[in-house]
């Protein structure tokens, strides 16, 4: 996805944020060879963005797939790592994870069929594949299934839609090639004060996993976003904000 969803203007208020376009969407580079778009690779270049900044430390924050990105990187660089926030994530993909996605997306389409027939498509689009779609196809796919990434998207659909509509996917990152990600029996080595951030209806990375990383990496907070979905920096922000502000208030005061 573009990076431009995850602007989180509460934060820029009190901290210097910097985000990462991934490598193969909007104006970063392209790979030559699109089986390369893997946890490696996203790794590499976050490993060179810190590098550039010079800083001894950084706090890392990654959101859903960026999650496992930080993940790997605050095990392969644990010195860089001051402190860890992993948002709507989870340690693990493969059969199981996406399986309790399709079924939590399927009770999602059972719920809101009757009022927006639409949703029943959801779960097609879900799981399309991603080699048949060019940047345009995959942008109207993650539009369409969107109001799936919100706790009451039809609700507040005068604030959320304009967001929507900016979204934008990009194909070839889809098409990487890699193992399955699974840092479940490594999580334990994590050494940096972690915040394991998740919304209480979050579809594809809900509270299962995040407990999940919250049990194996010891010391971490475990803080639960009532009603919200995937995006709770855009459908919680005041909540979001205080749990990361309050977060790396105890950090700075060593009480994490």
């Amino acid at each position: 996805m573009g990076w431009e969803y995850l602007r989180i203007p509460e934060l820029e208020q009190s901290m210097t944020m910097v985000y990462l376009e991934p490598v193969g969407t909007g104006e970063s580079g392209r790979l030559a060879d699109a089986r390369g778009y893997n946890l490696s690779t996203y790794t590499h270049f976050l490993h060179a963005v810190i590098e550039h900044l010079a800083l001894p430390k950084v706090i890392l924050l990654g959101h859903s797939h960026g999650g496992f990105v930080a993940q790997r990187y605050a095990l392969d660089h644990p010195d860089r790592v001051g402190s860890l926030i992993l948002y709507d994530t989870s340690p693990v993909t493969g059969d199981d994870f996406w399986q309790t996605a399709v079924a939590n997306l399927e009770q999602f389409a059972r719920h809101h069929v009757s009022e927006h027939p639409e949703v029943a498509d959801y779960v097609a689009g879900l799981t399309s594949r991603p080699d048949r779609f060019d940047d345009e196809g995959a942008t109207a796919v993650l539009r369409t299934i969107a109001p799936a990434y919100f706790h009451d998207y039809w609700g507040r659909e005068d604030d959320f839609a304009p967001g929507r509509q900016a979204l934008r996917m990009y194909a070839a990152p889809s098409w990487g090639e890699g193992p399955a990600f699974d840092v479940r029996e490594e999580l334990s080595a994590i050494t940096a004060p972690t915040l394991v951030l998740v919304g209480d209806d979050d579809f594809i990375c809900g509270p299962h996993w995040a407990r999940m990383i919250h049990k194996a990496v010891s010391g971490s907070q475990l803080t639960v976003l009532d009603r919200t979905g995937h995006l709770g920096h855009i459908e919680s922000p005041g909540e979001f904000t205080t749990a990361v502000v309050e977060f790396l208030s105890s950090v700075s005061e060593g009480t994490a």
